[in-house]
């Protein structure tokens, strides 16, 4: 049954319509013609935690702590009964006793049989608080799901610009390319699935999943729950240390291994602060570059503009050691 069904059956005086709107789970009222409460259903006083005596005969505008008194309301009201006209859907924010903080839509309309010239109106509320809610958690949706889109379409335009061409086949450019956009689907996967957050350790060991445990020593630290924007730039940057280990460092060379540990800081202000080392061992002997690849700028500009933090490369003699210090929240 819809409201104008109900409508109908209460204007001409059906014998069903109280028990239609008893049984009705949208919460309404009667009001007379000095809009006070005649009748109230079940779902009304339920809905706003209230006693029929407290109710009946009281005016709206007087119900609660007079949340209903909004002078905009009051004339919309006044104008149902002389003008035969409706109130539909008035929107009403407030912080109703006993339930807190809600949103009301609410509808009025003359209850006049055919052709008569009744006085009394009945009152409708609908809750649409969580309705809001859930809309505006689409709209932040939405938006951040536009935001990732353009972001990572940046990215992937970045990596194909920077990646090296000259010097290599196109089939050498492909694979080269293409591993580095696997890394940033992993990235994104492991983002994705973590919700508002990610734990560490899984972004570590997917990052390390293409060397083998056996080449590749994970040492866990702390739980640490990294925010869903830390996770691809965090993602990259592991991946250009396992591609730099796999082509020039320890990982290049049988017998050599990386070793990966965390730990967090706390510094005198309460800020936390993570602290990640990657140090390489038994590879060949390292020296610094004579200039700085993509992959070292990815590094370096991921850890300080994407993380907020920064990157230090050491080219030790036993291997790089990399220390990347990224803040928490």
């Amino acid at each position: 049954m819809t409201l104008e069904d109900l409508y109908r059956m209460l204007r001409s005086g059906h014998v069903q319509a109280k028990g239609v709107v008893d049984n009705l789970d949208l919460p309404l009222v009667v009001l007379d013609q000095d809009l006070r409460v005649t009748a109230a259903n079940p779902a009304f006083l339920d809905a706003f935690g209230v006693e029929r005596d407290d109710t009946i005969g009281q005016r709206l505008f007087a119900l609660g702590d007079g949340q209903w008194d909004i002078p905009e309301l009051r004339l919309l009201l006044a104008d149902v009964v002389p003008k035969a006209a409706a109130v539909i859907d008035y929107k009403v924010t407030h912080d109703f006793p006993g339930i807190g903080r809600r949103t009301m839509l609410v509808g009025a309309r003359r209850m006049a049989p055919p052709g008569g010239h009744g006085r009394d109106m009945l009152v409708t509320f609908e809750d649409v608080t969580e309705r809001g809610r859930l809309e505006a958690e689409k709209d932040v949706l939405l938006a951040e799901t536009h935001h990732r889109m353009r972001n990572l379409l940046a990215v992937v335009r970045a990596l194909a610009v920077q990646t090296r061409a000259a010097g290599r086949t196109g089939e050498e450019y492909r694979d080269a390319l293409l591993d580095r956009l696997e890394a940033l689907a992993r990235a994104q996967d492991a983002s994705l699935a973590g919700g508002t957050a990610a734990d560490l350790a899984d972004v570590v060991r997917s990052a390390l999943e293409p060397i083998g445990a056996e080449r590749a020593r994970i040492e866990p630290g702390p739980a640490v729950q990294l925010a869903t924007a830390q996770v691809m730039p965090l993602g990259l940057i592991l991946h250009e240390l396992v591609t730099n280990a796999l082509k020039h460092g320890a990982l290049s060379v049988p017998g050599g291994a990386v070793r990966v540990n965390w730990r967090v800081t706390l510094r005198e202000d309460g800020a936390r602060r993570l602290l990640l080392h990657w140090r390489e061992q038994g590879g060949p002997p390292v020296e610094p570059p004579a200039k700085r690849g993509f992959g070292t700028r990815l590094i370096e500009f991921s850890a300080g503009a994407d993380l907020g933090g920064e990157a230090k490369l050491c080219f030790e003699s036993e291997g790089l050691h990399a220390e990347i210090s990224v803040p928490l929240t």
